[in-house]
């Protein structure tokens, strides 16, 4: 299962790792990839995950979650 979300404020590499570590500490995550140059993260997952679980992860740190894709 897999998940996409697009993300903003993200403006370098050190803000790419931050959005990984926030989704990797999600329970159920099992794989992220982030794209500075799109906006997005792919997040593949062992079981159902609501996007609002990944969604809190990730803007606790800052970043705002637009939606998922």
């Amino acid at each position: 299962m897999e998940k996409v979300i697009k993300i903003e404020g993200m403006t370098c590499q050190h803000c790419v790792n931050t959005v990984k570590r926030a989704l990797y500490s999600v329970e159920g995550v099992s794989h992220v990839e982030v794209s500075l140059e799109d906006k997005l993260a792919k997040v593949s997952l062992e079981k159902d995950v609501p996007f609002e679980e990944l969604k809190k992860a990730v803007e606790s740190f800052g970043y705002k979650v637009v939606g998922e894709v």
